[in-house]
């Protein structure tokens, strides 16, 4: 059988990934409103600051011609990487944006060193734990507990 070339689909964009900018934060917070991945008792803000202030994470920002439609924030505690906020512009879900943001998390999780990545999924969110389990993250037995440090936003 002869070899056949296969060439990338033409109509197929790949996202240009970098690192967050202060200009990007106004559409970062709109696009993760857009996505339901925030809360009331979370400030997109202060996550953000958090993340910049820290040598031990950053925020990664997809765009396509120049405007933001994904996002991934990644950090390591030195055992673990963690992502949060992965988000795809509902306009542009299944088109790959999305696997493509979690490769270059695990990318920079690799060259720190990273032994594991770990992520948490709200129990009722069925269409990220299938996406999840497409890119190999498994169910992992362990219980998630946690404490407020400060009053609770949820008492409000």
């Amino acid at each position: 059988m002869p070899w056949i070339r296969i060439l990338p689909d033409p109509t197929a964009m790949a996202l240009d990934i970098r690192d967050f900018r202060e200009a990007d934060r106004a559409a970062l917070i709109a696009l993760w409103e857009a996505c339901a991945l925030t809360r009331r008792w979370d400030d997109p803000n202060a996550d953000m600051d958090r993340s910049i202030a820290s040598r031990d994470a950053t925020i990664l920002v997809g765009t396509l011609d120049n405007d933001v439609i994904a996002s991934a924030v990644v950090g390591h505690d030195g055992h673990r990487g963690w992502i949060y906020y992965l988000a795809v512009s509902p306009d542009r879900k299944a088109c790959g944006h999305g696997r493509e943001m979690m490769a270059e998390a695990e990318l920079w999780l690799t060259a720190r060193g990273t032994p594991k990545v770990q992520l948490m999924v709200r129990g009722e969110n069925e269409t990220a734990t299938a996406f999840y389990n497409a890119l190999g993250y498994e169910r992992q037995d362990v219980t998630v507990l946690g404490k407020w440090l400060m009053p609770s936003p949820e008492a409000d």
